[in-house]
């Protein structure tokens, strides 16, 4: 019994290494760099590699901006789709990325439609 007892606890440790390794690899970008989540930021992702686990940091003050995770349609016709998606208002929002397509827009009123939105392709 003592031998089983042994190899769970090696397993666990193993697992635990493992999370800790991977949750390390996670890269964190500042959406706009130093200039923060404002306007015409759809070049910024461009010249980055990003991949799923991937942390973007929203930084804008808060109650002059939103970030609103949406999908392709939602990201082309500047609306929330889906409509129960989640809203971000904080002024210093962390999203973690997920594997292909993500899209975020700005849902205060004409902020979108002005180019206050990206899509970050996360591999």
């Amino acid at each position: 019994m003592v031998q089983g007892r042994g190899s769970a606890v090696v397993a666990a440790a193993v697992l635990c290494l493992l999370a800790v390794a991977l949750h390390c690899e996670a890269a964190t970008y500042v959406v706009g760099g130093s200039s923060g989540w404002t306007f015409n930021l759809s070049g910024w992702p461009a010249s980055k590699k990003f991949k799923a686990g991937d942390i973007l940091v929203f930084n804008y003050q808060r109650g002059a901006h939103n970030v609103v995770a949406v999908n392709k349609v939602g990201y082309d016709k500047c609306s929330t789709t889906p409509r129960n998606a989640k809203v971000y208002t904080s002024g210093k929002d962390r999203i973690r990325l997920v594997k292909g397509l993500n899209n975020f827009i700005c849902t205060l009123p004409g902020h979108c439609g002005a180019g206050m939105k990206i899509q970050i392709s996360a591999s």
